[in-house]
């Protein structure tokens, strides 16, 4: 579904991604690895056109994108989940999930039942202002307002930072709903070991904004990938 060849990226006179080689397949959980300052985030920014690659190409469902903005990328079908959730805090939760409306026809302008099975404790709260939810609760909210897009590819951005251990189980169980669907590829990034492990189908590790390592579970053990993550 998603793929990227030769990636690079530069922030002002600094190279941050080298010719990332990248894969994300539907169905699967792939997930990017590494420890901080490695390019991580930068690779997801490039992406979803947060910040403009700077060469090599983007391939989503077999079309060579050209670099666009990112709410182009996300009419084409990629929805992000920020590091730090950027929900709206003045919002009420309802009103955050409706900003997922935007790129939906009208006929389709409706939270789905699906969302609040997911994330019942949303159904609760729709009134709130976003601001006023806990760390893990701000977390569903926008997971659950990314997956109102529809999307055919869903970043995810170190969704268990800073959030409960009761929430990161939940979390963990909607990501491997959402690979059995099989109607999306799902790029993850996180710091927390073994729940990137439990989850992912695929693994990148980065080093200094290059792929140090790179294959299946199958392919690559445990140690190996603590080994090098931990570097």
């Amino acid at each position: 579904m998603l793929e990227t060849k030769g990636l690079t990226l530069h922030y002002g006179g600094s190279q941050i991604l080298h010719g990332v080689d990248f894969t994300a397949r539907t169905g699967e959980v792939t997930c990017v690895m590494g420890t901080n300052g490695v390019g991580k985030t930068s690779l997801l920014k490039a992406l979803a056109g947060t910040h403009p690659r700077s060469g090599g190409a983007v391939i989503l469902n077999g079309e060579s994108l050209p670099r666009l903005r990112p709410q182009e990328m996300a009419a084409r079908g990629l929805a992000v989940v920020p590091q730090g959730r950027m929900i709206f805090p003045l919002l009420t939760v309802k009103e955050n999930l409706e900003t997922g409306y935007a790129l939906l026809p009208k006929s389709q302008h409706r939270v789905p039942d699906e969302i609040y099975d997911l994330f019942p404790v949303l159904k609760d709260m729709t009134r709130r202002r976003g601001g006023d939810l806990s760390g893990g609760q701000q977390q569903q909210l926008a997971i659950a307002r990314a997956m109102i897009m529809k999307p055919k590819v869903l970043l995810l951005d170190e969704p268990t930072e800073g959030i409960q251990p009761n929430i990161i189980q939940q979390i963990g169980r909607v990501i491997t709903y959402l690979k059995s669907r099989g109607d999306i590829a799902i790029v993850l990034v996180e710091q927390y070991f073994d729940f990137a492990y439990g989850l992912a189908d695929q693994f990148y590790v980065l080093r200094r904004g290059s792929v140090a390592m790179q294959g299946s579970r199958t392919e690559l053990t445990q140690a190996d990938l603590r080994a090098e993550v931990s570097v």
